[in-house]
């Protein structure tokens, strides 16, 4: 049962759009947490540490993904990516997925913290469900190519493993990276204050476009069937870290907003 439950669940998501296991893996998203935490003000650490009984957020940015195999957190499943219409350039509302998407999604969580009335509980769904859906938006095949499931459907190798090119940014790079979440962390490039401003510069819809327009980039990157591997590594694992401190930078920025 619970694997026909499972399979019903990735039929359904495919359908929408794409379906994927891990996002930015599991240590990619936990290094978008631990990064938020530095740059959150002492108001919004408060609030937070509140919400989430002690907990950090990386100890939190798996949860959306956590529930994923829960029938009935099914409704959640296309929240974690977007896709612009064929033939548009901008985000346009009647032609988005009615079911929901990750531009949606940030902006109902961003809705519920901010509403004084929300109960504790709905404010520490969704204050989980925004660190890791930012988390999402700086990965840039989910905000790829509906036909293709945003990147799912383009069959490469990963060394001398079958993947794809979304499976690779999500998770592959930084495992063969081999570095856990708080040493990437750690190790961010060290920015200045008007680099940080221009990265926290503009809103969430903002930012769909600079991924998407960064996917479109990528997806020219790679050719279907071709063997990734050292090389790929060189030219783009730099960018993938700095996506991971982009969304770090910017999750905190949304925080500090709300609670600060």
């Amino acid at each position: 049962m619970k694997k026909l439950l499972l399979l019903t669940l990735v039929v359904l998501m495919g359908n929408t759009g794409f379906s994927n296991d891990n996002d930015w893996g599991k240590t990619g998203h936990r290094a978008t947490g631990e990064i938020a935490e530095s740059y959150l003000n002492k108001k919004a650490k408060k609030a937070i540490d509140k919400i989430l009984n002690g907990q950090g957020l990386a100890f939190v940015a798996n949860y959306a993904d956590d529930i994923k195999s829960d029938p009935d957190f099914r409704q959640y499943g296309p929240w974690h990516y977007v896709n612009l219409a064929e033939g548009e350039a901008e985000y346009n509302e009647e032609t988005a997925n009615p079911k929901g998407d990750l531009y949606q999604a940030i902006l109902k969580s961003k809705e519920v913290l901010k509403d004084e009335n929300a109960s504790k509980e709905e404010k520490q769904f969704y204050l989980k469900m925004l660190v890791h859906f930012v988390g999402d938006l700086h990965q840039p095949f989910h905000v790829g190519r509906a036909a293709d499931k945003g990147g799912n459907d383009v069959q490469v190798r990963w060394y001398n493993e079958g993947s794809n090119i979304h499976r690779v940014w999500d998770s592959q790079m930084i495992d063969s990276y081999q570095m856990s979440y708080t040493e990437l962390a750690a190790n961010t490039k060290q920015l200045t204050r008007a680099q940080i401003k221009a990265i926290e510069a503009g809103e969430v819809i903002d930012w769909v476009y600079e991924s998407g327009a960064m996917a479109n980039q990528l997806y020219d990157s790679v050719e279907t069937g071709e063997k990734l591997g050292y090389e790929y590594m060189y030219h783009h694992l730099p960018t993938v870290l700095k996506q991971l401190q982009k969304g770090g930078i910017r999750l905190a920025k949304i925080l500090n907003e709300i609670y600060g």
